[in-house]
């Protein structure tokens, strides 16, 4: 089958499910703001009683921050509702609360998709992956910064205090005058927001609630993103080689979450349907999963199965795999063996 049969055929096989149900929208909305609101609430009202039973208010309010980010996703792809300035209204309100900027996150994240697995092409919206004789090539410098990078207190919590809090404040240089200010619309929304809740609550009890809301809904999505691309049976090609469809359904994961973890996830779990079309609402991810067998051949990935992710670090483009940081020295063993040969 060529490339473009196969995406033609795919192509129709998701097409019933790219419209979006304004009902279900709009429920999703109320089923998911509306919550977020009151365990914030909650959570601020049990500092009087006990900051451990706070504590376990914000790792559901962080969830529900998650589900809000997964609406945000959803209007930047423009799927979460059929009017663009609907999806544009709402992305702008969902990025205040996940300090996401809305234009400049829909461009990096559009260039993310039509880019996954390309080695040729890797650099904007993806996590920062090496083949094995890149990180080889590199200078100790900069084999040191890839590890660094790869280490999962780096990634997991370091980078997205960083990313949310001070990378999504700036523009793209690039950006044009309409993704500027929407960036600094978002910025003083946050700013707003932060400051109405200081004075309502106080500064100290803002912190002691959004603080841990903020880093486990962080850690959360980074995880989520990174297991998402970055398991055992991934997907990456050289630009001649590379398919739109085999890198959504075998370089997207299919991450089998248990159904409470699934609706806080907002079905992204479904990638791979999700890389097939992202005119998909994600609503309609899983029926579409469940009526279409040809979308089941992806491997699951599940929560076990996961972890196992923090150890593939690095791409062998022999082996089609990603490997941990210890097969280099392998690698190099059996390059020598070559040589000598």
């Amino acid at each position: 089958m060529t490339k473009l049969k196969q995406t033609t055929g795919f192509k129709k096989m998701i097409a019933p499910y790219e419209k979006s149900s304004i009902l279900k929208s709009v429920w999703q909305i109320f089923n998911t703001f509306t919550p977020f609101f009151v365990l914030w609430y909650a959570a601020y009202w049990c500092l009087s009683i006990s900051y451990w039973l706070t504590l376990v208010l914000t790792i559901v309010t962080a969830g529900l921050l998650v589900r809000i980010f997964i609406i945000f996703h959803d209007c930047c792809h423009g799927s979460f509702f059929a009017n663009r300035t609907a999806n544009e209204i709402v992305g702008t309100i969902a990025g205040i609360l996940t300090c996401s900027p809305f234009y400049q996150w829909r461009f990096s994240h559009s260039v993310h998709h039509a880019t996954n697995g390309n080695l040729d092409r890797r650099g904007t919206g993806d996590i920062w992956t090496l083949t094995v004789q890149e990180y080889l090539d590199l200078p100790w410098q900069k084999r040191l910064g890839y590890r660094l990078y790869r280490n999962p207190l780096i990634l997991f919590v370091l980078a997205p205090i960083y990313v949310f809090l001070i990378e999504y404040r700036f523009n793209r240089k690039e950006a044009k005058i309409r993704e500027r200010l929407n960036t600094y619309t978002i910025n003083l929304g946050i700013a707003a927001l932060a400051a109405l809740l200081c004075w309502i609550v106080g500064w100290k009890a803002f912190l002691l609630v959004q603080g841990p809301t903020f880093l486990i809904s962080g850690v959360a999505g980074f995880w989520l993103f990174y297991v998402q691309h970055q398991f055992e049976h991934s997907y990456f090609e050289r630009n001649e080689n590379w398919s739109y469809v085999d890198a959504a359904l075998h370089g997207s994961s299919f991450y089998q979450l248990p159904k409470v973890l699934q609706w806080f996830t907002g079905n992204i779990g479904y990638h791979h349907i999700h890389h097939l079309s992202p005119r998909v609402p994600n609503y309609y991810l899983e029926q579409a999963h469940v009526e279409n067998p040809m979308f089941q051949s992806s491997h699951p990935v599940t929560l076990l199965s996961s972890l196992r992710s923090i150890h593939f670090r690095i791409w062998d483009e022999h082996r089609k795999k990603l490997l941990g940081f210890g097969y280099i020295k392998r690698f190099k063993m059996e390059q020598n063996k070559r040589k000598s040969a």
